[in-house]
């Protein structure tokens, strides 16, 4: 009996395959890379800076999607490398606007943050879109976050811009589902990255408690995580490469959380 394809060597479920992972060099990136690096995509992961470490034979181009002129010069490096383009995880972006408040945040606060969660993917997205519509195939998918839905208070400009970018890859998946081309959203929660390692050293270190202490009143911020713990960077790659994968053949304009039950509502 032929079960398609979920009887895939696992080891090389994307050889052949052409990706690209933007904030590639650390945390959820840098698992998604490795993730399907190791099975036997060619990946090229883009970031600002230089990366301490990447899977050998993956490539890197540094670029700052955040800005246009960033993301035209990924995307012709990008093909000038591989040729085209048959994955695109748009995984960049987060916050570093103030924490004060609605009334302390500027115009350039909302422009930079939603050039970084939002306008990044959509020029991304039209710059990689015409070589996916020319072979009818492709697969992206946005990285969200369940502030979209679970709104922080003091990351008010990236929740909105997470909340359009669900939106904007909904329509967009519609458009250019007959073509080929499938196009997901994937919502993760608190992930234990290195930078909530960083940020829940700081919190200790202010409250005068321990390491694990600080991380369990992160938790309970966000309204308790009933697993009991944070993501780990590798699950959330597991949920990308999923997605990306011929094992999701049929699945197209969805939102995928991983937030171990955080949110609640239905």
């Amino acid at each position: 009996m032929d079960n398609g394809p979920y009887l895939l060597d696992m080891s090389k479920e994307f050889a052949g395959k052409r990706a690209l992972v933007t904030g590639g060099t650390r945390g959820i990136g840098l698992a998604i890379v490795k993730r399907l690096h190791a099975a036997g995509a060619e990946v090229i992961a883009a970031a600002r800076s230089l990366p301490d470490s990447l899977p050998e034979g993956a490539g890197f181009i540094q670029a700052d999607v955040g800005l246009p002129e960033g993301v035209d010069h990924l995307v012709q490096e990008t093909i000038q490398q591989l040729g085209g383009l048959d994955i695109l995880i748009n995984n960049v972006g987060g916050s570093s606007t103030s924490t004060a408040g609605a009334l302390a945040l500027t115009d350039e606060d909302w422009q930079t943050t939603f050039d970084a969660n939002l306008f990044s993917s959509v020029r991304l997205d039209r710059g990689f879109l015409p070589y996916m519509v020319e072979q009818q195939s492709g697969v992206i998918v946005h990285i969200s976050s369940i502030q979209r839905k679970l709104p922080g208070n003091m990351t008010m400009p990236y929740s909105a811009a997470k909340a359009a970018l669900v939106n904007y890859s909904k329509n967009l998946a519609t458009q250019f589902g007959p073509m080929g081309i499938r196009i997901n959203t994937l919502a993760p929660g608190f992930t234990e990255t290195e930078s909530a390692e960083r940020l829940i050293g700081r919190m200790a270190e202010q409250s005068g408690t321990d390491y694990h202490a600080a991380r369990q009143l992160l938790m309970d911020q966000l309204g308790g995580i009933p697993l009991g713990r944070p993501a780990k960077p590798e699950e959330v790659a597991e949920l990308a490469a999923f997605l990306a994968s011929s094992r999701a053949s049929y699945i197209t304009g969805s939102e995928y959380v991983i937030d171990g039950g955080t949110i609640r509502t239905v």
